[in-house]
């Protein structure tokens, strides 16, 4: 009798303890650079129409501030806001030297990318799992030592509007899941983004990208389905950030800080300005509060702040590189230095509570519901959500798996045992 009790102990705890789904569960991750939540509205979209159809829909997503490329992705790939994972922007920088690299070289900048935070490649592979990486913004760093076991990354003159290319790049990451037993890859697409900038948001130009991009996304699926990979694969298409008009030939007063009375220069030891409409500027000592003062107040749409004074709610403060003041501007503004040298259609870069700079997300595969269409989250909750669906234990990060897991057929994890809040 005894005997039979404990037979039936062990067959509960067994059952309670294992997962629902045994079924393995890969994750694909792709951005398409720059997709605004609501392109998908004035062009004909049926394939991400049918995903949404098979898979899930968020009315659209808020990246953290600042709202560009590698800080994006990277909190994409941490689950972190951007004070907290360090990297703060697209450009590597030495106040001491003043020296810059631009967004392609400081890919190859190490110390950027590896100053404390784990990308999830390296989360997964340290906990057993098979990572790559394609393209994807943080791809050529290395992490404590560790890089994706799979990578590929773009060359320095590259074509990001070739759409065979893109068909090329994505049979081959269903290759790796296929022939390399990957778990979990990661896929970047640098469109619409290019053409949301030289064009402008509502060009045509823009919403012929959108019909590649659509095409891609059918083409995605159907490569997956041709690898073997429908049963096991879950596909997360979302972007780092949107897009919004700039406005020219007069339409406003610009914001050219040479022409402020008060502002000079010469007070300032280094300047992060001319890119889009955000500025960082590191006063020479003793000069802050007059930089500060001639700045604040100066123009309508120019916002000013002491880093100590940001909004909390931007998360963009509390790390060493984050200079001591802070600049942004309105929608349809840019912030240019000395004369403006900026000339794109189209920037983003704003405060991330403005619409036009909420990207999309759709997801599909087998850990998520079908036909459901789930309100606003922000993006550092992708981070959690992927960690579940792979059954690995998360780094620290500032996502939460509850405002993600109503998408998902089941609370329960694949690989592993772990469940988060």
């Amino acid at each position: 009798m005894l005997w039979t009790a404990s037979l039936c102990l062990l067959w509960a705890l067994s059952i309670l303890g294992a997962p629902v789904n045994k079924q393995r569960q890969r994750v694909l991750l792709i951005s398409f650079d720059g997709f605004r939540w609501d392109y998908d509205r004035d062009v004909d979209t049926p394939n991400l129409d049918k995903m949404a159809k098979d898979g899930v829909k968020a009315l659209y997503v808020t990246p953290p501030y600042l709202t560009i490329t590698s800080p994006t992705h990277f909190t994409l790939l941490t689950g972190r806001y951007i004070e907290n994972h360090g990297v703060i922007h697209n450009m590597w920088f030495n106040t001491t030297t003043t020296e810059k690299k631009p967004y392609y070289q400081t890919q190859f900048v190490n110390e950027w990318w590896d100053n404390g935070t784990l990308p999830i490649w390296i989360t997964a592979q340290r906990q057993g799992l098979k990572a790559g990486s394609l393209h994807f913004p943080g791809t050529a760093s290395s992490y404590q030592g560790q890089v994706a076991m799979v990578r590929e990354v773009e060359p320095r003159l590259y074509n990001y509007k070739n759409e065979t290319a893109w068909r090329e790049n994505t049979d081959k990451v269903m290759g790796w899941f296929r022939d390399q037993d990957l778990d979990f890859v990661t896929l970047y697409f640098g469109e619409p983004d290019g053409t949301g900038h030289r064009y402008g948001p509502d060009s045509p130009e823009r919403r012929e990208m959108v019909k590649q991009v659509d095409r891609t996304v059918g083409y995605i699926r159907h490569s997956a389905k041709q690898h073997g990979l429908t049963n096991s694969l879950n596909i997360i298409i979302t972007a780092d950030h949107g897009m919004t008009t700039v406005y020219r030939n007069g339409q406003v007063e610009e914001i050219t800080l040479s022409k402020i009375p008060g502002f000079s220069f010469s007070d300032l030891s280094f300047h992060l300005v001319d890119f889009g409409p955000s500025g960082m500027l590191l006063p020479k000592p003793g000069k802050l509060e007059k930089v500060y003062n001639a700045l604040k107040g100066s123009h309508p749409h120019l916002h000013v702040y002491k880093k100590e004074e940001m909004p909390e709610r931007l998360h963009f403060a509390k790390n060493d590189r984050i200079l001591p003041i802070i600049l942004w501007s309105d929608p349809g503004y840019v912030i240019n230095g000395y004369f403006p040298v900026q000339f794109n259609k189209g920037e983003h870069g704003f405060d991330n509570q403005e619409m036009d700079m909420k990207p999309f997300f759709r997801a599909v595969g087998p850990a998520f519901h079908k036909n459901l269409k789930v309100g606003p989250f922000e993006t550092v909750n992708i981070y959690p959500l992927m960690c579940h669906i792979l059954g690995i234990q998360p780094e620290v990060n500032d996502g939460h798996l509850n405002a993600t897991k109503h998408m998902l057929v089941t609370s329960t994890t694949t690989q592993g045992e772990f469940i988060s809040d």
